[in-house]
């Protein structure tokens, strides 16, 4: 049941910070970003606080810096993919 709540608030993460970026990505790239993003997000929270248990836990502060580490890797994606012309 674990994963399938990480999986969940995974892609939810990854879209938000998607959609904040202005970036349109499918389910399964939004759940991989927001993933991804929440191992960023710990080293990040490292960084700062000092302590690298924020990301394990399913809390507010957790789903902070997934969302932050999510953020960085779609401005990240942004800077090196080629640019997008309407």
């Amino acid at each position: 049941m674990g994963i399938i709540v990480m999986l969940i608030l995974g892609g939810l993460v990854g879209w938000a910070a998607s959609s904040l970026m202005g970036r349109d990505e499918g389910v399964i790239k939004s759940i991989i970003i927001g993933v991804v993003g929440s191992f960023i997000g710990g080293l990040v929270s490292q960084l700062f606080t000092g302590s690298d248990k924020s990301f394990l836990a399913l809390s507010w502060t957790g789903l902070f810096w997934a969302f932050i580490g999510s953020v960085i890797l779609v401005a990240i994606l942004n800077a090196i993919s080629k640019p997008h012309h309407a």
